[in-house]
């Protein structure tokens, strides 16, 4: 992988001088390199994680096991897209295991997230099952703890 990408991906605030400084390269370069990655659309975006505790969001989250029925001649691909176009999917991918498809997605409640599922998901053609779990709290989002812990000490071990 390219330094420039490695470090973009473990931090995307870092500036294009400071990128610039730590590749030995010129910050011109540094602005090209990013353009045309932005083109040929290897850098599809770059997020910012939030400590949800401290964000006035209600925002419900859902993971859902998705076993679909391949299509001949498009396998799982053609569903797999048709699913990740909605507004409500945030991610969605293909697996290995008891479930084909693994789809999170986010609505303002529970029964958003239930109606979208009975309703939209589990309704169309190809789709054999799909399995719902709600997360309740995170502990980590994009490598980074969301979470410091409050008493750091060990307990102590009595004999």
């Amino acid at each position: 992988m390219d330094p420039l990408l490695k470090l973009l991906k473990e931090n995307a605030n870092l500036k294009p001088a400071q990128l610039a400084d730590m590749l030995n390269i010129s910050e011109e370069e540094v602005h090209a390199k990013i353009k045309a990655y932005e083109e040929d659309e290897t850098i599809l975006g770059c997020h910012t994680v939030l400590n949800e505790e401290k964000v006035d969001d209600d925002t419900v989250r859902a993971v859902i096991e998705v076993r679909i029925t391949p299509e001949r001649g498009g396998g799982f691909n053609r569903l797999a897209q048709r699913i990740a176009k909605y507004k409500e999917v945030h991610s969605c991918y293909l697996m290995s295991g008891s479930y084909d498809l693994l789809v999170i997605m986010e609505g303002k409640s529970l029964r958003e997230i239930a109606s979208f599922v009975s309703e939209k998901l589990a309704t169309m053609q190809g789709i054999l099952s799909t399995a719902t779990h709600f997360i309740l709290k995170p502990y980590k989002e994009h490598g980074l703890l969301t979470h410091r812990e409050e008493d750091s000490e060990r307990l102590s071990v009595s004999p």
